[in-house]
């Protein structure tokens, strides 16, 4: 069946799916009426943007709620019954009352009363009013986009890995690579720090270690301002977590079953009264999972001394995984200006892996050859992290000043056993040992000063020390040798420590409706590495590079009207190596496809531009974003085949890669029971190189190549009532081509279904992973030597059912309102630090 034939079936399968959502959508939803009124004070005076919450008496699923406009009008739809109406705003005294609604139409004028001191009261000292309306999944700022995973029903009892999946602008690949607009250099940040809980190197397991449950929302920054640290040339993202704002005591418990299987439970606890808030958020869970890889490889130049015409390579690996992860904490308000906090996180990952590597060589001259490689392996890793935090308010009016430091470590162990046999005959056993630990300290210091009205300066520092120590050994027996013997060029020991000292300094301001932030930020880092081996031939390494960076950024932005704005911004970024992408030779676990490092290898610098528009007009947002990247030494992956066959894989500085494209999300409340998400990033690419490096034997290797592709990601929510909702997500990714790769196209159809229960305190949800099977990466690699077909699925079609009980669910209070940026730019959580 041809890839034609396979989109029809997609497309008519989709479609059939659609139309009997639609056909449920409207067969069961909620019949309601339309409600309209007025808010008024004591003088019959017209209250704008006052809080109106509807509470239905009965079933509190039913309840909803909106604010005045500037004429103290409203208007909303409900469910014909009892309810409780509570007036809110600024200034005034909290009303309730009670009506019942029996029909649409006009419920006449409320009446609500001024506080008796309002006069005498600052606005920003008023606590902050909330509304229970429903949120954008996706929101705008200055210089970040959030997103917010509480309405994604598709990824609902799964992992983190599970809700990158489906933000826009980000993609994860079927290996567990994360990559934004095309590039794959993403730094990840866990409140605003880098964190143990991501792990070393093991990227894939430790972003499936933390469920999503705990994850509140999402801050994507394409082009991050001087603010934040330079690393990451294609963005940051800030994962933000729970902690919750209600009084008294709240939580909630979500429990997932799934196949392929899988087993989870977390909880997230919290309790607060007066000046102290403690969380406690915590769980565990058990997958399995199958990762089939097949390379497919014919050589050009064989001999009669290297006669290899054909190689054929199929990787089966079936791993079963446990982690576990609780993380506590407490913030205590020493007084209205200043409080202190400290928390602690431990996780843990435990897997073991059983996979087989099948090889069909063919010769010039010999007979065929079956070689067959048994891996069984396991892994066992334990990260920790402390935060202490100090947060300081000098006044009123945005003086701010914010202190923290990071304590952390992840250790980990990698344990692998090897049989190969050629033809059914024990040709050899390796036992390879890994150790990998980890120590991380963040300290960093932030300082807000308003000047004026308009006007903001914003200061930092940041020192950063992150040292990793490897131990690896690689033994082998063979027929000839009855005992294990050193690999001697495998087995190492390897010690790389960076140390970096970064300031910044921004300015914000605005002159009518044109607001500006401009920002420098200057970044000195060392870096240590000491490498030794058992190989004679290969001398010791102890190395030190030294790097220091000036990085300025401009945004700006102009407001047309409310919601309706253009932004334009320029940054300029840094790709730091990976600590193993300088080591020689950190991987042996297949013999015939090495990953080689490069001590050598140097950052790339990225210089990147953006020019966006935003509009949000009723139920319909739209932000389009045009954005060249332009990056230098940039890093490339040289792929080569040596004097036996094997497939080796260096990352070496070469030539340039540009990309430029529109990146376009948008948000549509289609009708009461249908709403879309959708991103969809057109782009283009150009990379310059040839190179030729000594490992290509004089056949140079060109990565020249340009082209266009595209990305596409479509969310549609079909809401039945107020407490049952379908999702259908697709994804697509267009084929790329450079001089000696292509990389296929990709698509993939996921289904949610969630239903609320027990009065609102319960929500059990159902969601099937890639429904037609179709998620897999292919491409094809042609040198002078060989052209190799590769395929690589990580994850087959899953589902999982997940059952989520709240309880004890308090009132929700709010911090006092901050004055509101002059730029537009949201305020940051309490919980982010973006230095």
């Amino acid at each position: 069946m041809n890839q034609t034939e396979i989109m029809s079936i997609i497309t008519k399968k989709t479609l059939g799916l659609t139309f009997v959502l639609s056909a449920a959508a409207f067969a069961f939803g909620q019949e309601k009426v339309g409600v309209t009124g007025t808010i008024v004070d004591k003088s019959n005076q017209p209250v704008p943007y006052a809080s109106v919450t509807f509470s239905n008496k009965t079933n509190k699923l039913y309840s909803d709620a909106t604010l005045t406009d500037e004429k103290g009008q409203y208007q909303l739809e409900l469910t014909p019954g009892n309810y409780d109406i509570t007036l809110e705003a600024i200034d005034y005294k909290k009303s309730v009352t009670n009506k019942q609604i029996t029909a649409a139409g006009n419920i006449g004028a409320l009446s609500i009363e001024a506080e008796a001191s309002a006069t005498n009261l600052k606005t920003q000292d008023i606590q902050g009013v909330t509304i229970t309306v429903a949120t954008k999944p996706y929101k705008v700022e200055l210089d970040k986009r959030t997103y917010d995973p509480s309405q994604d029903i598709v990824s609902k009892g799964g992992n983190l890995q599970d809700v990158l999946s489906n933000v826009p602008s980000v993609s994860v690949d079927t290996d567990g690579t994360v990559s934004m607009r095309g590039s794959s250099n993403v730094r990840f940040l866990i409140n605003g720090k880098p964190s143990a809980l991501l792990g070393i190197d093991d990227g894939a397991n430790a972003l499936q270690s933390i469920p999503a449950d705990q994850i509140e929302r999402i801050e994507v920054i394409t082009n991050p301002s001087s603010k934040y640290e330079a690393s990451g040339t294609a963005g940051i993202l800030n994962i933000i977590l729970k902690k919750s704002k209600k009084t008294g005591f709240n939580g909630s418990v979500i429990g997932t079953l799934g196949y392929l299987p899988q087993t989870n439970l977390n909880t997230n606890l919290s309790w607060r009264k007066g000046n102290l808030t403690w969380f406690l958020n915590g769980g565990g869970g058990y997958r399995e999972s199958k990762n089939t890889n097949r390379n497919n490889a014919k050589f050009f130049n064989a001999t009669l001394d290297s006669d290899r015409t054909f190689t054929g390579q199929e990787s089966i690996t079936n791993s079963n995984n446990s982690n576990y992860n609780a993380s506590s904490g407490i913030v205590y308000d020493i007084s209205d200006k200043t409080s202190v906090n400290a928390s602690a996180t431990v996780r843990t990952y435990e897997s073991e892996n059983i996979g087989s590597i099948n090889y069909d060589y063919q010769f010039l001259k010999d007979p065929n050859s079956f070689v067959t490689r048994m891996n069984n392996g396991s892994n066992d890793n334990l990260a920790f992290q402390g935060d202490f935090g100090l947060d300081h308010k000098f006044d009123d009016k945005g003086q701010n000043l914010s202190l923290s430091v990071s304590l952390q470590s992840n250790r980990s162990y990698n344990d692998t056993f090897v049989n190969q046999t050629e033809d059914n005959v024990f040709q050899l056993d390796n036992a390879i040992n890994q150790t990998t630990k980890n120590k991380t300290l963040v300290g960093k210091a932030d300082y807000e000063l308003p000047i004026g009205e308009n006007s903001r300066i914003e200061a930092g520092y940041r020192l950063d020390v992150n040292q990793n120590v490897y131990d690896n050994d690689v033994l082998e027996k063979n027929p000839s040798s009855p005992d294990f013997f050193y690999k001697n060029l495998f087995t190492y020991n390897a010690y790389y420590r960076e140390i970096f000292n970064a300031g910044y300094l921004q300015f914000k301001s605005k002159i009518g409706k044109l607001g500006y932030q401009l920002g420098l930020r200057n970044e000195y880092s060392q870096v240590d590495i000491k490498y030794s081996n058992l190989d004679y031939y290969t001398p010791n390494i102890n190395n030190k590079k030294t790097y220091n960076n000036i990085f300025p950024s401009v945004f700006l932005s102009y407001e047309i009207a409310k919601d309706n704005q253009f932004l334009v911004n320029y940054s300029r970024r840094i790709d730091r190596p990976r600590s193993w992408f300088l080591i020689p030779n950190p991987s042996y676990t297949d013999n015939q496809n090495i990953f080689d490092g490069n001590i050598d290898l140097n950052p790339s610098y990225v210089d990147s531009y953006e020019f966006g528009y935003s509009i949000s007009k009723g139920k319909f947002t739209v932000n389009p974003t045009l954005y060249y990247r332009h990056s230098s030494d940039d890093v490339k992956m040289l792929v080569y085949s040596d004097f036996v066959g094997a497939f080796h894989t260096k990352p070496i500085n070469l030539g340039s890669d540009d990309r430029y494209g529109l990146d376009l999300n948008f948000n549509w409340d289609a009708t009461k029971w249908l709403k879309f998400l959708g991103n969809v990033d057109l782009f283009g690419y150009k990379t310059t190189g040839i190179s030729d490096a000594p490992e290509l034997s004089g056949r140079p290797l060109s990565f020249e190549g340009s082209g266009f592709s595209t990305r596409a990601r479509l969310t549609s929510t079909f809401k039945i009532d107020k407490t049952f909702s379908f999702q259908l997500q697709g994804f697509y990714r267009g084929a790329q081509k450079s001089e000696n790769q292509t990389r296929n196209d990709m698509y993939a159809l996921n289904f949610g279904a969630s239903k609320t229960i027990w009065d609102g305190n319960g929500t059990v949800s159902f969601n099937i992973q890639d429904i037609f099977n179709t998620r897999a990466m292919r491409s094809t690699t042609t040198t002078a030597d060989f052209s190799r077909e590769s395929y690589m699925q990580w994850q087959p079609r899953q589902f999982a059912v997940s059952l989520t009980y709240r309880f004890k669910q308090g009132e929700k209070i709010e911090q006092p309102k901050r004055k509101k940026d002059v730029n537009a730019n949201a305020t940051g959580d309490d919980q982010q630090g973006p230095m």
